[in-house]
């Protein structure tokens, strides 16, 4: 069953995900879109103070969260039109090959689009967890979705 902008009121919550962490899409990742020394080497990780070992980019994070964002809304028929942007980005704690990323969301403002009156927006904040319940990234995005057709 579609779900629009009217069934995701300010204060829904969700939680979903449990992706684990491949080292070599760490790798190829950070060869593709992040090509420094603690996303691509062992030794170079282990030297660095920071991450202690070889750790994903943070840019990988957040494209692992929308991975499992985009899962959870088609399951749940949510009717997604795109993004609007960031309001905030923040990568919390090194997340390592291996881990299993889960992710907790709360609708924080909903509103019908000013200019496009079949759409509204949807400002979520979702926070990522590793398996120790440690939270890894923090953002606020800013969701374009459907509102529904009038009867």
């Amino acid at each position: 069953m579609p779900r629009y902008l009217e069934d995701l009121p300010v204060g829904t919550t969700d939680s979903y995900g449990g992706m684990v962490v491949d080292r070599d899409e760490v790798i190829a990742f950070a060869r593709a879109y992040d090509p420094q020394p603690f996303h691509l080497d062992d030794a170079a990780a282990a030297a660095n103070p920071v991450f202690g070992r070889l750790s994903a980019s943070g840019w990988h994070t957040a494209a692992m969260t929308m991975r499992m964002s985009a899962a959870r809304w088609a399951e749940q028929g949510i009717q997604g039109r795109g993004a609007a942007g960031l309001d905030e980005l923040s990568w919390l704690r090194p997340v390592y090959p291996g881990d299993t990323l889960r992710v907790e969301t709360e609708v924080i403002g909903a509103r019908p689009s000013v200019s496009r009156p079949e759409l509204g927006l949807l400002k979520i904040r979702s926070i990522v967890f590793n398996q120790h319940d440690q939270p890894v990234m923090r953002e606020i995005t800013n969701v374009m979705i459907q509102r529904r057709p009038p009867a």
